[in-house]
């Protein structure tokens, strides 16, 4: 497996995604958005995903490491780093998991929270995602969508989705993503595929995979046309461009003007 990888931030703030790759495996990690609120953490978001990161992409080192238990260990690891925060605080730094990794033959995947894998087949696309999250809160999610980014009321109404997002964050009535508690890992959606099923993959970000589920200015025949012509950065800068048609979400209302983005493109 030949694995190329890229990322960039979204504008001025530091990168708070996270992406690594080994001929046998992918991981990205997409740090979540404070929206400026308090974490209880010292650090912040990307000391978390880049300490997560590592540790995880260590626990993998032993190829018959499940990835459920690997991303568990990993968890519990860089929990142990930072006792003195407030791990307890619902804020306390967090990130989507996207995890390929190729073994015995097959393709294993896991994904927690919204970084998609997408596999490409003879015929067609696998996409692998976990949109728990869509369905939460939609009012709220609405009425940040209803403000231009960089506004007042855009900032407003995002803080107060993301404070209502953390009372249900890692919860049986929410949805799950990589945290301080090693329960997470039982949450995520695992499986794997035979090898021969596919002719390449892309592990990404959601900064990423919304030029086509969000901005629909691309399919995925075209996002593997260019990350085949000009690898990662080609299609971060596709994106790019993109939004800077729109930057301040008139035609594609977001979070972000530009969000974090990251790619692993995986060929056999």
């Amino acid at each position: 497996m030949r694995v190329s990888i890229d990322t960039l931030p979204g504008g001025a703030n530091p990168n708070e995604d996270w992406v690594a790759g080994t001929p046998t495996l992918a991981i990205v990690l997409d740090g979540l958005s404070t929206a400026g609120l308090a974490t209880g953490c010292r650090h912040g978001v990307p000391w978390y995903v880049a300490q997560l990161g590592g540790h995880l992409a260590a626990v993998l080192a032993e190829p018959e490491r499940p990835l459920s238990s690997a991303l568990a260990e990993a968890l519990e690891q860089v929990a142990a780093l930072h006792r003195e925060c407030d791990l307890s605080n619902p804020g306390t730094p967090s990130a989507t998991v996207a995890i390929l990794r190729q073994r015995h033959g097959v393709l294993e995947h896991l994904v927690l929270a919204d970084s998609p894998i997408v596999i490409e087949g003879p015929h067609d696309y696998t996409v692998i995602s976990d949109l728990r999250v869509d369905s939460i809160l939609p009012e709220m999610r609405a009425e940040v969508e209803r403000h231009e980014t960089h506004t007042p009321g855009h900032r407003e109404a995002l803080q107060s989705l993301v404070l209502a997002q953390r009372q249900v964050r890692n919860t049986h009535d929410g949805y799950w993503v990589a945290s301080a508690s090693p329960e997470a890992a039982e949450h995520a959606l695992t499986g794997c595929i035979p090898l021969g099923e596919a002719t390449s993959a892309a592990v990404m970000s959601d900064g990423v995979s919304r030029l086509v589920t969000e901005y629909e200015m691309a399919d995925w025949p075209d996002v593997f046309a260019t990350l085949r012509a000009g690898g990662p950065r080609a299609l971060i800068d596709t994106v790019r461009k993109v939004e800077a048609t729109d930057p301040t979400g008139r035609r594609w209302p977001r979070y972000k003007s530009g969000d974090d983005a990251a790619v692993a493109f995986c060929q056999w």
